[in-house]
């Protein structure tokens, strides 16, 4: 069985903590490809000020020379909040029922997952990849409803997630990269020097549009 990983974000911009993260879990995971899938407009987050084509060609610059990494445009074409959800039907309806999906999400995030729209369908069309992101600090407990959750859906052997395409929940520990987009876009608003923190590419092409020196904090 295929088995695709999925990661989501703003990536405003993207970085090495997300390319590593995603190298780490192709590797553990046995993953085919993981599909790079930018957000339009968060449901959880103000919208990006840097608008969905720069975003685009950030990601498509920084993953192009890894066959591993796929760009997916899907939520940048629909209208409306982009719904997770949304987005495993149409991967879904593209790819049938003979792919294992694996989302990734920080386990930061999964302390809010019940707030999702439609949450509990979302675990009917992929697996979860729950990682440890490094910058979470206050662990925010689960709330028994996602505890319950959690104990429903969990394996420790990933080998399992490549047995159906969907309905498990997998902790992942990665390498832990104390580097984030918000502390990037920062730096640059500071003139300071965001090198090493993400290939040399993107940060030609973010100062090539002068895309985060006048985006306000």
């Amino acid at each position: 069985m295929q088995t695709i990983g999925l990661l989501g974000g703003t990536f405003n911009p993207i970085h090495f903590g997300h390319l590593r993260m995603a190298q780490e879990l192709a590797d553990s995971l046995s993953l085919n490809a993981v599909k790079f899938i930018p957000s339009a407009n968060p449901p959880h987050k103000p919208p990006p000020q840097v608008s969905a084509e720069h975003r685009t060609a950030m990601v498509q610059l920084a993953i192009a020379d890894n066959p591993q990494f796929q760009f997916d445009g899907r939520e940048l074409s629909r209208t409306g909040a982009s719904y997770t959800i949304e987005t495993l039907e149409s991967l879904r309806d593209e790819l049938g029922d003979g792919t294992s999906l694996i989302l990734i999400m920080g386990s930061d995030a999964f302390t809010k997952f019940n707030t999702w729209h439609r949450w509990q369908e979302i675990i009917k069309l992929c697996h979860i990849a729950l990682v440890q992101r490094p910058a979470s600090t206050n662990k925010e407990p689960l709330t028994k409803e996602l505890e319950t959750f959690l104990h429903n859906h969990y394996t420790e052997h990933a080998e399992d997630l490549h047995e159906s395409s969907a309905g498990l929940i997998t902790m992942q520990a990665i390498t832990p990269l104390e580097i984030s987009s918000t502390a990037i876009r920062q730096a640059l608003q500071l003139k300071h020097s965001a090198r090493y923190l993400m290939p040399e590419n993107v940060l030609d092409y973010i100062a090539a549009k002068q895309l985060f020196s006048a985006v306000s904090a």
